[in-house]
């Protein structure tokens, strides 16, 4: 475990930092009903000190109802189990005597309350943009002249996957580095995803970028940079293409892009080879999900069991953890996570994103935008041994505005809760020149 991870832990914010949503009866501080689905959840007048601001962002506490979490113990007290899979454990999905074991302590030891605590340690607000609702997490950085940052997380991992790095990019005197490299740090949920409102028709990464901007307008931020993995990658992708006056620089998960040749080496055919058989392996939910979201969103949004299964998969899959999911996450991280969807009823918000982008059907994404026009880093994490690396014969050669690239030998689809420490510090040393002099 890093000294960063260390400290987060010893902060209560790694271990409980799953806790990046909330509920039905999860409550804003001030207006509007908060959160998509959350039909329990309740709003009043702003507390004292916590007015909305002249931009129309609001302050946000997260509170999930005592009743909402009677439900979830009810639920959990008697599932109904499918019959084991045979062969190897994890072979036919989400393995049942680890399932088993992760029911029975989020039944009888999870504590969503400590959670809640450490969650609402972030400095959270929401406000609408074009009749959509968005949460985002806001903390300032501290140093002589913080650069605005803004964070976009992916699926399955919502805020929740971002939140072990906040603090360090936000206050990077108090973990190991230098003050003047700090961060005003921003992450939004996506609309459909955790606090954020049900999303308009059409809410794809052309448009959550579109959201963005205006939200960084509305933070009454000129110039930023941005940063995001998975979906969040196609987002900062999108701001990087089409606000080039507004961004400094974008920094993703991954390597540059690939040539758009056959291979024509050994060592490039074994990378197809590997990457086809990954996507094999690993892409059959994104059939599911963007075609059919609603029928998937009936069953998860109803059993915690399912629930659980379905996203524990993926953390499991996706992570460098050797098959053994908690060698990277806690049961405390997997459930905090777990509950966020399930306290929000946001699974089936969140899987349309995919039917949006048009993944698993013939449909066009809307709107292509083009290269990168601004400077770009990249950090590649390639701890999962099946997930192709592909050679460097293979990639272009670096545009002229890929300024900086990185490989780490460490870490998975999840960067920035599996090794917060290089993220961190690739993220700092990609954004220093481009800080205003």
């Amino acid at each position: 475990m890093s000294r960063l991870q260390r400290q987060l832990d010893r902060r209560t914010l790694l271990k409980l930092v799953g806790a990046a949503g909330a509920t039905a009866g999860v409550a804003s501080t001030g207006g509007s009903p908060a959160g998509p689905a959350v039909v329990h959840a309740t709003a009043g007048a702003p507390a004292a000190g916590q007015a909305s601001s002249p931009t129309g962002t609001r302050p946000f506490h997260v509170q999930v109802s005592d009743a909402d979490l009677e439900d979830l113990s009810r639920r959990l007290q008697s599932p109904r189990w499918p019959p084991d899979s045979p062969g190897e454990p994890w072979s036919y999905g989400t393995d049942r005597a680890y399932l088993e074991e992760l029911i029975a302590y989020w039944r009888d030891e999870y504590d969503w309350r400590a959670h809640e605590a450490a969650l609402n340690a972030f400095d959270h607000y929401t406000t609408t943009i074009d009749g959509q609702l968005v949460h985002f997490v806001h903390q300032r950085g501290r140093g002589p002249a913080p650069l605005a940052l803004v964070v976009s997380h992916g699926w399955p991992g919502t805020i929740w996957e971002m939140l072990p790095s906040v603090m360090a990019l936000a206050d990077p005197a108090s973990h190991g580095g230098d003050a003047a490299d700090a961060f005003d740090v921003v992450v939004p949920s996506i609309p459909g995803f955790g606090f954020s409102g049900e999303p308009a028709e059409g809410t794809d990464v052309v448009r959550t970028a579109e959201l963005w901007v205006a939200l960084m307008d509305r933070l009454g931020y000129e110039r930023f940079g941005a940063y995001g993995s998975d979906w969040g990658a196609g987002i900062t992708r999108v701001l990087g293409a089409g606000y080039p006056d507004r961004l400094v620089g974008v920094h993703t998960p991954g390597a540059p892009p690939r040539l758009p040749r056959e291979p024509e080496t050994d060592e490039e055919r074994d990378y197809l080879a590997r990457a086809n058989l990954w996507s094999v392996d690993e892409t059959g939910y994104q059939r599911i999900q963007g075609t059919k979201p609603q029928t998937l969103a009936f069953g998860l949004t109803d059993s915690p069991v399912g629930l659980a299964a379905w996203i524990t998969e993926k953390l499991r899959s996706w992570s460098d953890c050797d098959g053994d999911v908690e060698t990277r996450f806690s049961k405390d991280q997997i459930l905090t996570l777990v509950s966020i969807y399930w306290h929000t009823r946001t699974i089936g918000t969140s899987v349309r994103y995919y039917h949006a982008n048009g993944l698993g059907s013939s449909r066009q994404r809307r709107g292509a935008v083009g290269p990168v026009q601004v400077p770009q880093g990249f950090a590649e994490f390639v701890g999962i041994p099946l997930r192709a690396h592909p050679p460097r014969s293979f990639l272009s050669e670096p545009a002229e505005n890929v300024t900086h690239w990185t490989v780490y030998d460490t870490g998975g689809h999840f960067p920035a809760i599996e090794e917060p420490e290089l993220l961190v510090e690739d993220l700092r040393t990609f954004f220093r020149p481009l800080r205003p002099a």
